[in-house]
């Protein structure tokens, strides 16, 4: 069961004292899993590994895109405001820029655009293509770190590109130099997102699983010879290279090893100032009821694995995988922080910037793009994980919600989340081709 909630005067000082999240109610248990009408900002969750459930039978439920009602605007704490800041056609990931610049992909299009703003300004001043004829473009990198990057690095479905930039540049000023020239496409999960090590050295690429729960696909055999490199992995099926986050050099001559293994996937890729950890944000398996198995948001182990496909968040075996693999049961890495199932986790960012209240800053903010698998909804919402000195402590807290009417129709699909450069948080959604704009105007700063 929740907290019981604090009185309303007690709230109100302690909102002015320390900020909208101070008197943040915790539900745990089976109380953590709910759905979107118990979402309202300020809300924190907490599911462990002994709150799983036994597995039952999924329900296919898919949303209805409605337009935004009239008048309605997506809820967040006391002391935020929230305002319609540009409309682009289906805005998938997107990155900001050294100079402010903000470059969204355009997944189903083929392209990637930018935006301009001035800091401080509700509105972009400008939009330019930077790219188009990609391949299911989503992940977007800078490099090299710092205020003059000479690359900019778009992850397609199936390979990794970069193109010649200096700052300022709104349109490619070059052609696209092909850094990874073959990555598994394909089956489902087509996103790639990518990062880059805190030192330069390092690319990451992360790639989902063909499937819901098949490790057998036949078009990846190819890679199979690459597979004693993957420790572990060497051990995975033919579906080589799915289900893994990848790790090259920033030129790609260093070739394809496994980094991390057994993700389904990864959606969204980044890295935590300060710490340098590597996080992904991750779509859990589905059909195996409605409370199982959480999505997940996680720092990544070089090295490990996750479980899929015979197991999830730790040895809970899979029952359509049941006794194909005993031998993995003790090396599945656990989660830090497991999310209400079939949210459908995409994107996750930083809060790098010194506009919110300072317990915002350095927390790690992940869009949810909702539920399709779940009798009643979830998702459909931004969330922030807690994270105290560095390391996650488990918890979640609704941040940006209020995209489902009462009947259940959906007018908002969240999917990339960045920091503007004027301490801003930018989120955009595909369900009705916006970005929004998230400021802090208010006590406890």
């Amino acid at each position: 069961m929740p907290k019981v909630a604090l009185p309303c005067a007690v709230f109100l000082l302690a909102t002015a004292l320390w900020g909208p999240a101070a008197a943040a109610q915790l539900r745990t248990g089976a109380d953590a899993y709910g759905d979107f009408t118990q979402d309202t900002p300020g809300v924190r969750r907490q599911i462990t590994l002994t709150d799983l459930p036994a597995p039952t039978k999924g329900v296919p439920n898919m949303s209805s895109i409605v337009p935004q009602p009239a008048g309605v605007l997506p809820k967040v704490p006391a002391g935020f405001t929230v305002e319609l800041f540009a409309q682009l056609k289906r805005p998938r990931a997107i990155r900001v820029a050294p100079n402010g610049d903000i470059f969204a992909a355009q997944t189903g299009g083929g392209q990637v655009s930018v935006l301009r703003v001035a800091d401080g300004a509700s509105k972009p001043t400008q939009t330019e293509l930077f790219a188009d004829h990609l391949n299911g473009p989503f992940g977007i990198a800078f490099y090299p770190a710092g205020p003059d990057p000479h690359y900019v690095y778009i992850a397609n479905e199936d390979s990794v590109v970069r193109y010649p930039y200096k700052s300022g540049d709104m349109k490619a000023s070059g052609p696209a130099e092909t850094i990874v020239p073959k990555l598994p496409a394909g089956g489902g999960h087509v996103t790639r997102d990518i990062a880059f090590s805190p030192d330069g050295t390092k690319l990451y690429i992360s790639v989902g699983s063909s499937s819901n729960v098949d490790a057998e696909r036949g078009d990846a055999k190819e890679f199979r010879a690459a597979e004693t490199e993957r420790g572990l992995g060497a051990s995975l099926g033919d579906e080589a290279w799915r289900a893994d986050v990848l790790v090259t050099s920033p030129d790609g001559k260093a070739g394809l090893k496994s980094f991390a293994n057994g993700i389904r996937n990864c959606a969204g890729l980044t890295v935590q100032p300060g710490t340098g950890d590597l996080w992904c944000a991750t779509n859990e398996r589905d059909m195996l009821g409605d409370n199982l198995p959480p999505d997940y948001a996680t720092r990544v182990k070089e090295g490990a694995f996750y479980g899929w496909p015979w197991y999830y968040i730790g040895n809970h075996e899979d029952p359509r995988r049941k006794g194909e693999r005993p031998d993995l049961a003790d090396k599945v890495t656990v989660p830090d922080v497991l999310i209400q199932p079939h949210s459908a986790p995409l994107q996750i960012a930083f809060y790098t910037g010194s506009q919110f209240p300072a317990e915002y800053r350095d927390s790690p903010f992940v869009t949810l793009h909702g539920s399709w698998n779940r009798a009643n909804r979830t998702g459909y919402k931004v969330v922030r994980a807690i994270v105290k000195d560095g390391k996650p402590t488990g918890e979640y807290e609704d941040f940006l919600t209020g995209l489902v009417t009462s009947s259940g129709s959906v007018w908002g699909r969240p999917v990339g989340v960045a920091t503007a450069h004027d301490g801003s948080l930018l989120v955009s959604e595909d369900g009705n081709s916006t970005i929004w704009r998230v400021t802090y105007t208010g006590v406890g700063k």
